[in-house]
């Protein structure tokens, strides 16, 4: 185990050393604005090491400096479409990665990783330090933070250029929920991710929480850091007018749904919406027992229900054989489960036709939120959210926008009291506090907070 560890280790550091020495050869350096410029002549490099069409915060700050006249590279990977007033703004240069490469299931982890980390450095270094102007700013997400803080650290040092880290979550507790906390390269990654984190000029976070914890050893930040709530983007809105549900249902769902619009018109079947990243994090099997336990109710008989989940990842492929096991034998009355991987427009008027959405997010680091439920609000959409975390009563208020739970039994009884006989009333109350949170809107949390932080707001 020693032998196999200790090599790829090697490797990796001698070819980070390389990397250095070859980046003090000297890059240009951001040397401020031309003179006379206006807050419009700010260039910020907004990097993401995920793909950019599902990483929404990112894309929306990208979005938000273009607004107010600054020029932005959106780095990230193009493996789904972008968000369109991206591809449609003359501001925003997207500037891609090289596809990340697969690991083959004959080489192990802990020897696929350091070369796949050694990949990444070459791109992200000759991309930030080379193959674009040196910025004012690099706006960072985290995670991942391997190889990206580092990288960014070391260019932002050479190039004169300020770096703000976007602290969605913590890198190191979602690798410890997939290879174990004594995990040696679970430790390595928090050192790693404890040490580079301190070396931003300015923080980000999600939560209040986050930004408690983030003061605290083992990280113990000492600049200056601020939550910013994510808020949805315009895109998100209710739909109250009966023609546009109708429209929308009859275009966005399965062709093998499209029958079931007018039921879903009606009221006579309720339609659950779910998005998920088919990830050991979001542990799908709650929410298919949920449904099991719910149409197998003896009280009453359930009311028709369409699940419609969103989304794609390495374990959709197993829960799709395991829905079909139990539609063929006939456990799942009275509901139907598709999938569906929508574009980004197309998946915000399905939300906004929705009669209740789940949220499956579970924290690794337990101050982290899900997007995914906020989007809901922007439409309108009340949630049932896992509440197992210490930060999700930032956004779900439970009785107010959504509801939590913790179980599938707790998730069975939510849909069993809202969905079903004399639960119209709650599902209504809970709509109008969905609606009331969506309505502070990206824009108004941005431009107050980060906007001035950068000089585009005064």
């Amino acid at each position: 185990m020693a032998v196999i560890l200790i090599y790829p280790l090697i490797l990796c550091i001698l070819g980070l050393v390389a990397w250095v020495v070859y980046l003090v050869v000297s890059p240009s350096q951001y040397d401020g604005p031309p003179p006379g410029s206006g807050k419009g002549s700010v260039l910020a490099h907004v990097l993401v090491l995920g793909d950019i069409g599902r990483s929404p915060r990112m894309t929306y700050h990208a979005l938000s400096i273009a607004k107010h006249g600054g020029i932005v590279n959106l780095i990230g990977y193009l493996e789904s479409p972008p968000h369109p007033d991206v591809l449609n703004n003359p501001n925003i240069t997207i500037s891609p990665l090289p596809p990340p490469p697969r690991r083959p299931q004959s080489i192990p982890f802990i020897v696929f990783a350091p070369w796949k980390v050694l990949l990444q450095v070459y791109h992200l270094a000759w991309l930030l330090a080379y193959g674009l102007k040196p910025a004012q700013w690099i706006i960072v997400q985290n995670p991942p933070s391997i190889p990206t803080l580092a990288i960014a650290s070391l260019v932002c040092r050479l190039r004169n250029t300020k770096l703000m880290i976007d602290w969605h979550n913590y890198g190191w507790t979602i690798l410890s929920g997939t290879r174990g906390a004594r995990h040696p390269l679970v430790r390595l990654s928090k050192i790693y991710e404890c040490y580079f984190g301190r070396l931003g000029f300015f923080h980000l976070t999600v939560t209040h929480a986050m930004a408690r914890q983030l003061r605290r050893p083992p990280y113990s930040i000492t600049q200056p850091m601020i939550p910013v709530h994510d808020r949805p983007a315009s895109i998100f809105q209710p739909i109250t007018n009966p023609s546009t549900r109708k429209e929308v249902l009859t275009r966005v769902l399965p062709d093998a749904e499209k029958a079931l619009v007018p039921r879903l018109l009606d009221g006579t079947m309720r339609l659950v919406v779910s998005s998920t990243s088919w990830t050991p994090d979001e542990d799908f099997s709650i929410l298919l027992d949920a449904l099991t336990q719910y149409a197998a109710t003896s009280d009453t008989t359930p009311t028709p229900v369409l699940a419609i989940i969103t989304g794609k990842g390495p374990q959709k492929a197993m829960y799709l054989d395991q829905i079909a096991a139990l539609t063929a034998v006939g456990r799942l009355p009275n509901v139907r489960i598709a999938t569906a991987f929508l574009p980004f427009a197309d998946y915000a008027a399905l939300l906004a036709c929705a009669d209740l959405g789940v949220c499956l997010h579970m924290s690794s680091s337990g101050v982290d939120l899900p997007m995914k439920v906020v989007d809901m609000f922007g439409a309108g959409l009340p949630v049932a959210a896992y509440a197992g975390y210490e930060s999700v009563g930032e956004l779900v208020k439970e009785g107010e926008n959504g509801r939590g739970f913790e179980t599938a039994g707790e998730l069975a009884g939510i849909l069993v009291h809202l969905l079903g006989d004399g639960g119209e009333g709650e599902l209504e109350r809970l709509r109008k506090g969905a609606f009331k949170e969506g309505k502070r809107r990206w824009d108004e949390e941005w431009d107050g907070k980060v906007g001035i932080i950068m000089g585009l707001v005064s």
